[in-house]
C-alpha cells in the first residue's frame, strides 16, 4: 500500500491498483513492527525499468545520470575515497567495510541532503524488509509514526493494540528507542528499531505536550489486527468510525452505509480520528458516496511545469438517503487519505469538520527498485485539496476546534463526538 505512509513501523503509505502512473495511497509509519504500509507510492514504480539498469558503481561514473548542464566534478569524492582507504584505521581488526557499503553510504548521504523524511535510499536488506512490510503482515506494537518538525512523532495508535494499551497517544514525541536517541533519525530507521518479534519488548522515551518529564514506556510487541470500520447509534445519530483506508475499506464502508440506511437515521458522524490513511483509491471511492459525479476529490501536483492529475468522484451517492447533517471528526492522527476525504467533503460543503488540526501528510512517493536489490523512495508529488490547499502545509484546520485531552481518553470522555452530536441536533457549538 503506498500513497499514504503508513509506517508502522508503518511508515505511512499505501497502494493503488497496478495502473500506469497510478499512485499508492498513504505514507506515514504504522508501528506494527513487522509491517509497514507505505502511502504515496506509485505502483508502476514497483517494477524495474530498463532505464534503471546502471549498477551502484556506474552511478558514480556514468555521465548519463546527470544532465549536461550540471556535469558535477567528482574529483573530490574520489579523493576522499582514496584518503579513507589509505589512512583510516578501524577500532576493531575484525570490522570490514566493503566498497558497496561505502557506495550505499554515499547514496544515503546524497538523498538525505534533500531534507525530505519520506525520500530515502534503502540498501538491499532494508529494501527486502520494506517489501515484506507492504505485503500487509504485521507484528509490532500497533501505531503509526511520522516525522513532524524533524522529530519522530506518534501519528496514531491503533485501537486495541499494545500501543494503545500502553497509553501512547497522537502527538507523542519519541525521543529515544531502546535508549538510542532519535535526533536526526530517518523514519525508516525508527520503524526498523520499533519493529520486532511477537512477545519481545521495545522501550520508548516519550515527550508529551504539557509534561515536565520524559515518560518511559515499555511495550510488548504482538501480532496486530487492524480494524476497518465500526458503527453505532448515539442519540439517533449514526456513527461510522473508519480506522484505515486499506483494501477492505470501501467494501466495509459500503456495508456500514447499508446499516445506516436500514437504521432510518437522517444524520451521520464520520469519525476519521487516528486514521493514518491507506489506499488513495479507497479515499476517492468513499468520497463518491457523498459527492456528485465529477467533483474533484484531490489534486496531485507534480511541480510548476507539470500538469496536475485530478481524482474525481464517481457519483455513487446515497441519493434520498444522503445524511441531512454530516460531521467529520478529525485530529492529529488523521493523515494522508483521511485528510483527502475530510478536505473534499469540507470544501464541497457537504460536511462540517470538528476536532483538531490533522497531521499534514500530503506527499506521494515513488518506489524505484535498483538492480542490486536496493531501492530508492522519492517524493514525486504533493496532494492538494479541491480548492488547491496543500495538505502537507500544516494539515487541515477543523471548522469547529474541540480538544480531547489524554485525561479525556483515560476517562473515556469524548467531547469531540459530543460536540458533533450537539451540532447535528441544532445546538450552536463554537470553537474552544
Amino acid at each position: 500500500m503506498h500513497e499514504e505512509h503508513v509506517a508502522d513501523e508503518r511508515e505511512t503509505s499505501r497502494f493503488k491498483t497496478p495502473k500506469k502512473n497510478n499512485f499508492l495511497g498513504i505514507l506515514l509509519a504504522l508501528v506494527l513492527a513487522a509491517g509497514s504500509f507505505v502511502s504515496g507510492l506509485q505502483v508502476d514504480s514497483l517494477i524495474s525499468k530498463e532505464s534503471q539498469s546502471a549498477s551502484l558503481f556506474s552511478f558514480f561514473s556514468n555521465p548519463a545520470v546527470t544532465s549536461a548542464s550540471e556535469n558535477p566534478d567528482l574529483t573530490q569524492f574520489w579523493k576522499v575515497w582514496n584518503l579513507l582507504d589509505e589512512k583510516f584505521i578501524a577500532a576493531s581488526s575484525t570490522s570490514t567495510l566493503t566498497a558497496e557499503d561505502k557506495i550505499n553510504g554515499a547514496i544515503e548521504g546524497m538523498v538525505a541532503t534533500y531534507g525530505d523524511p519520506y525520500t530515502v535510499f534503502l540498501p538491499p536488506v532494508e529494501s527486502a524488509a520494506f517489501a515484506e512490510d507492504i505485503s500487509g503482515n504485521f507484528s509490532g506494537i500497533g501505531m503509526e509514526v511520522g516525522i513532524r518538525d524533524n522529530m519522530v512523532t506518534v501519528i496514531a495508535p491503533l485501537p486495541e493494540t499494545p500501543a494503545e494499551r500502553a497509553g501512547l497517544i497522537s502527538g507523542d514525541i519519541i525521543t529515544r528507542i531502546n535508549d538510542v536517541s532519535t535526533e536526526g533519525m530517518r523514519i525508516d530507521e525508527a520503524v526498523k528499531m520499533i519493529r520486532g518479534e511477537k512477545g519481545t519488548e521495545v522501550k520508548l522515551s516519550i515527550y508529551r505536550e504539557g509534561d515536565t518529564e520524559i515518560r518511559e514506556i515499555t511495550v510488548v510487541r504482538d501480532t496486530i489486527s487492524i480494524p476497518t470500520v465500526v458503527t453505532e447509534m448515539v442519540d439517533g445519530v449514526f456513527i461510522l468510525r473508519l480506522y484505515s483506508f486499506n483494501a477492505l475499506a470501501e467494501m466495509k464502508t459500503q456495508e456500514a452505509l447499508r446499516k445506516y440506511v436500514e437504521s432510518g437515521a437522517k444524520s451521520m458522524v464520520l469519525d476519521l480520528r487516528g486514521n493514518p490513511g491507506g489506499y488513495l483509491q479507497s479515499a476517492v471511492a468513499i468520497a463518491s458516496y457523498f459527492l456528485p459525479t465529477g467533483k474533484v476529490v484531490v489534486r496531485e501536483h507534480y511541480g510548476e511545469n507539470d500538469e496536475e492529475k485530478l481524482y474525481r468522484s464517481q457519483g455513487r451517492t446515497l441519493r434520498e438517503f444522503t445524511p441531512k447533517e454530516l460531521v467529520v471528526l478529525v485530529d492529529g492522527g488523521s493523515a494522508s487519505a483521511s485528510e483527502i476525504l475530510a478536505g473534499a467533503l469540507k470544501e464541497h460543503g457537504v460536511a462540517v469538520l470538528i476536532g483538531q488540526d490533522t497531521f499534514g501528510k500530503g506527499s506521494v512517493q515513488e518506489l524505484i527498485p535498483l538492480p542490486d536489490g536496493s531501492s530508492v523512495k522519492i517524493t514525486v508529488a504533493r496532494w492538494l485539496t479541491p480548492n488547491g490547499l496543500s495538505i502537507s502545509d500544516g494539515g487541515l484546520a477543523p471548522d469547529i476546534k474541540i480538544t480531547r485531552t489524554p485525561e479525556d481518553r483515560v476517562n473515556e470522555v469524548d467531547p469531540q463526538q459530543d460536540a458533533a452530536i450537539r451540532h447535528i441536533k441544532g445546538e450552536v457549538v463554537v470553537s474552544e
